[in-house]
Order: structure tokens, then C-alpha cells, then sequence
């Protein structure tokens, strides 16, 4: 295990992740909100201990190995979500405690969503922008950036890409060179995220709102500017371009690459993959479904708003976003229920969003179909087959790993939350809106988590790891074998 070398890279990682504390400090200082003084210090404290981390290390450059990229991934996702709660512990307006700010800065890099921060309309800009920068760096993941930049410094980066890629298929690539195709990536996740910015600006959103909306719809996020979240702007059209643009996000960012390759739109890689197809089934039969039951029990005499209610709370639970445009933990119990089980689902491989991904779910169901094929005709051969092309058995056999290990580490977080005193629902629903980076849940966190115990927001923010990092990521370090050389 190369150490020094390993150490050496997160320290160029954290050294660029200082800078970008400018952007919320130029936010204060052209909204004199004072907050400004933070983010600098943060950004000196980054800096220096980027530069410490270096420094020593400067000269060790040997060739990474897939589990040092592993390593690396996860130590990175660690220092960074501790080092970006500093302007949290910094500001005096916020009087968080330790565990608070650790929780808001987790919950931001790694899009899930959940704050402990009540009163947000009267916060800060620079805070409030912070926030929602987190989120966007988060959502595409800031080591695939750091990768279009590391193979400069001498960097090689297949193994931390392959490491940071959400979803059970990450050997394709959509450019030949690995800092090609993370450049891609994030051409495409910038194009998307000023054109939502316009779009939202255009339909009634001052500037500000609109960048920092569109930061975390793009990344699946959550993060608002008010504590009334999209609801504040009492918009069907605001609401509709969200919804939009968290279906594009929720998509395999591989497919907007294949759709606009050769200079031309081809809408039939959309049309042809089985996952978007999937996807997009879920989400009309969850908003056909929550219409019926609003308009059954007469919770809006309106029927198009109804609709409009129903498609965004839909869209934005089972995309993992956690966007609320009214609390829908006051429907019909079955509809909060139902919403927090479709975001086990998620968003596609490839996606900005959480969740086990939509592929999996579909292997899973395959996989439940063959065996009952296999009862009726217990010497019959069947593959599984994803759209025209069979899968060897070695990558269902992982998916249901996959599946196991987190159902495993979603039974242990909650047995931990019972332990310090929350009650069944909050606590289950607390695991299901952290480990799917989904942000609100049901019960005492319906509204936000800042009436959690401190033990309770460390167990919360191990399963925003645990969910942003997909499981084996961070589960691998824990095996003897990993540590062997």
C-alpha cells in the first residue's frame, strides 16, 4: 500500500477543494451579509492543510492500484466533508455544535439533502449559497473532476474513476481517455445546470434562487434557500421545470453523452434503454397513484393542482431529490409510505441520484422471475437478459451482494438509531432518507433533523457515506483481505 503517495493526493484534492470557499466568500461580499470572513479562513485553513499533507509527500508518485483507488475515494469523501464543515463551525450565526455541522456538510457533498438548519429565509447568502454549492459538487462527484486534473500533475485516474461511478456497470467509458471522459461528464452537467438556472430565472426565480435551485436539482440534491423549500414560490411552472430537469439528471449521464455524440440529437438511446424505460414507468405509476389517493380523500379540490402536487412530490422522493412543495408527511399515510419505499429505488446507474439504482431492481426482479420459471421447470436453462443482451450470471450474483450488504447496513443503522432513544418510524424512515441520500423523512424528521441526538446524527452521516459511496466502496476497508498487501 503506497501511503505517502496516497496521502500525497488527498492533500492536491483538499488544496483544491480550498478554492472553491471563494465562491461563497465573493457571494458575501457582494451581499455584505458578513459571513464573508468565514470562507476566507476556511479557505486559509484548507489550504495549509492541503499543502501539509503535500508537501512531504511531493515526491512520491508511484503507480495506483485499484484498491488504493478505493482508499483513496474514501478518505477523500472523509477529509471533505470535515474539512467543508469548518465555515458551519466558523459562523456565529449558526451556533452549530460539532456533530451538526459534520451532518449539514455531509448531507451536502453527498446530495442527500437532510438539515439541522431551521430559519434558512433569514440566513445568510454566502451560507445559504454554500449549501447548494455542496450539493452540486457533490452530485457528480468532485474526485471526477479532480481526475480531468490529476493525470497533469502526474496522476493516473481509471482507478479513482472507476471507484466514484455510481451504478453496477462501470467499466464503460464514454471517451477513449479516462480525463476525456470526466471533462464530458462535466460538460454536460454544467450545460444542464445553466440551462435550468435560465429556465427557472425565466419563470419567476430572482438570479440567485435560480443558480441555487438549479445547483441542487442538477446534482438530485434537495438543498433550498427557504425553509419552505420549492413550496416558497407557489409555482406550477417552477415546479414543472424541476421536475424536468430531475428526470434528466436521474438518467445515465452516458446516455446524454450517447444522445448528443456526433453533433446531432438521436432521442433513440433514451428510446431503446430498458433502465430509462423502467425509470420513467415508476414515475408515472407513483404520480397516477398519489393523484388517485389525493383526489379520493379530497386533500385538493382542484384537480390540476392536485396533479401538479402529485408529479412533484413523485419525482422529486423517488429521484432521491427531497424537494417538498407542501409536507407531504401529512397525506394519507399510504402515500408518505409509498414514497419513501420508491426511493429505494432511485435513479439510474450513472445518475446524480441515490438509492440502490433502477438497473439493480430490475436484475433483482429478472432474478425472481427465472427462479420461479426454475420451480415449474427445474432442468430449463434461462438467462437474464437486460434489453437484446445476456448477462453472465457473475454480475447478478454481485447485485445480489449488493443487495444483501445493504439491507445489512440499513438494519444495523437503524438498530443503532433505536439505540439512542428514537422511536420505529422516525428512526427507519431517518436510515431510508440517509443511506438513499434522499434528505426528508417521516416522524421527528419530517421537517428537519436538528432535534436528533448528537450520537444519532454520527450514525446518520455514516449512512450518507455508506449511500454516496454505494456500499462496498467504503464496506471493502473493512475486510482483512484488503489490507493484505
Amino acid at each position: 500500500m503506497h501511503i505517502r503517495t496516497i496521502i500525497r493526493i488527498v492533500g492536491i484534492l483538499v488544496a483544491l477543494f480550498s478554492v472553491t470557499m471563494l465562491a461563497p466568500a465573493l457571494v458575501a461580499y457582494i451581499y455584505r451579509d458578513g459571513a464573508g470572513l468565514d470562507f476566507f479562513s476556511a479557505f486559509v485553513i484548507c489550504l495549509i492543510l492541503g499543502l501539509i499533507l503535500w508537501f512531504p509527500n511531493r515526491t512520491h508518485t508511484q503507480e495506483l492500484r485499484s484498491k488504493e483507488g478505493f482508499l483513496i475515494v474514501v478518505l477523500f469523501w472523509t477529509v471533505l466533508g470535515s474539512v467543508a464543515a469548518i465555515p458551519f463551525i466558523l459562523n456565529n450565526e449558526l451556533d452549530m455544535s460539532v456533530a451538526s455541522a459534520f451532518f449539514e456538510a455531509f448531507s451536502g457533498l453527498t446530495t442527500t439533502g437532510a438539515t439541522v438548519i431551521s430559519g434558512l429565509d433569514a440566513l445568510p447568502k454566502a451560507i445559504l449559497f454554500y449549501r447548494q454549492m455542496l450539493q452540486w459538487l457533490g452530485g457528480m462527484g468532485i474526485i471526477v473532476l479532480a481526475v480531468a486534473i490529476l493525470p497533469i500533475l502526474g496522476i493516473g485516474g481509471m482507478q479513482l474513476f472507476r471507484a466514484e461511478i455510481p451504478g453496477p456497470v462501470k467499466d464503460n467509458k464514454v471517451a477513449p481517455r479516462i480525463a476525456e471522459t470526466a471533462k464530458t461528464l462535466w460538460y454536460i452537467y454544467l450545460v444542464l445546470t445553466i440551462s435550468c438556472t435560465l429556465l427557472l430565472w425565466l419563470a419567476g426565480m430572482d438570479m440567485f434562487d435560480a443558480i441555487c435551485h438549479a445547483f441542487s436539482t442538477i446534482a438530485i440534491g434537495g438543498f433550498s434557500t427557504y425553509d419552505a423549500s420549492v413550496g416558497y414560490f407557489a409555482s406550477p411552472m417552477i415546479n414543472l421545470i424541476i421536475v424536468v430537469f430531475l428526470l434528466i439528471a436521474g438518467v445515465n449521464f452516458s446516455l446524454h453523452f450517447a444522445a448528443f455524440a456526433n453533433r446531432g440529437l438521436r432521442l433513440s438511446v433514451y428510446r431503446f434503454d430498458p433502465e430509462v424505460k423502467f425509470f420513467l414507468g415508476v414515475q408515472i405509476v407513483l404520480t397516477l397513484i398519489c393523484l388517485a389517493i389525493l383526489l379520493g380523500h379530497q386533500v385538493y379540490s382542484d384537480p390540476w393542482q392536485a396533479l401538479d402536487q402529485a408529479l412533484f412530490q413523485s419525482v422529486s422522493i423517488a429521484t432521491t431529490a427531497g424537494f417538498s412543495t407542501t409536507s407531504f408527511a401529512q397525506w394519507p399515510l399510504f402515500l408518505p409510505v409509498l414514497l419513501m419505499m420508491a426511493s429505494f429505488i432511485g435513479g439510474c446507474a450513472g445518475s446524480t441520484g441515490g438509492g440502490m439504482k433502477v438497473v439493480r431492481i430490475m436484475l433483482l426482479n429478472l432474478q425472481g422471475m427465472r427462479e420461479l420459471k426454475r420451480l415449474i421447470h427445474p432442468r430449463a436453462v434461462y438467462r437474464i437478459k437486460l434489453g437484446n443482451k445476456a448477462l453472465a450470471d457473475k454480475v447478478v450474483e454481485a447485485i445480489w451482494g449488493f443487495f444483501a450488504a445493504y439491507a445489512l447496513v440499513f438494519v444495523l443503522c437503524m438498530l443503532a438509531l433505536l439505540a439512542t432513544g428514537m422511536n420505529e418510524l422516525t428512526a427507519f424512515t431517518a436510515v431510508a432518507a440517509t443511506l438513499n441520500n434522499l434528505g426528508p423523512g417521516l416522524g421527528e424528521v419530517a421537517a428537519n433533523f436538528g432535534n436528533t441526538s448528537e450520537a444519532a446524527k454520527w450514525i446518520m452521516i455514516l449512512a450518507m457515506l455508506f449511500g454516496r459511496l454505494e456500499i462496498f466502496t467504503l464496506l471493502v476497508l473493512f475486510t482483512p483481505a484488503f489490507w493484505r498487501s
